[in-house]
């Protein structure tokens, strides 16, 4: 069974952290967001300090929102999963003014270290590969997702 497969009621599955030399790591994961019919100018959005993603959109659509006016920052404890497997020292802000762009399959998107970014008005689910640059290698080096290695 794939990965895809697994992911059940999970939103964020990483698949594999790999060393590509020069210390830098790549990690490579699948994603879901769940539909919302969000229409305010406020966002929560997630930032990480150290990763930046490529997102490339597989199925269903809506409004990605990045940057913007950040509020009610807090930030994630350094020992929990998401953090330590997942995404890197990263926390939680409310976002207003940044930038939308809609997205929906075949679509590619980066979002450099440091920018909060977040998804409204989910139409349908959205499922997304991530490629997660990780030049300090905050990530676990080695990392293969559990169906991989079974």
């Amino acid at each position: 069974m794939t990965v895809y497969e697994n992911l059940g009621d999970t939103i964020d599955q990483q698949i594999r952290v790999v060393d590509i030399g020069d210390d830098i790591n790549v990690a490579v994961g699948i994603l879901r967001r769940l539909e919302t019919r969000t229409e305010a100018e406020e966002v929560t959005s997630i930032i990480h300090h150290r990763v930046t993603e490529v997102y490339y959109i597989l199925s269903g659509s809506g409004i990605l929102v990045t940057g913007g006016n950040e509020t009610d920052a807090a930030e994630f404890p350094a020992d929990i999963t998401a953090v330590r497997e997942l995404i890197g020292p990263s926390g939680r802000r409310t976002v207003t003014n940044g930038q939308t762009q809609t997205v929906s399959p075949g679509d590619i998107v980066v979002i450099p270290a440091g920018v909060p970014h977040g998804f409204r008005h989910i139409q349908e689910q959205i499922t997304y590969l991530s490629v997660r640059i990780d030049p300090d290698q905050v990530l676990p080096t080695g990392y293969a997702h559990p169906s991989l290695v079974e």
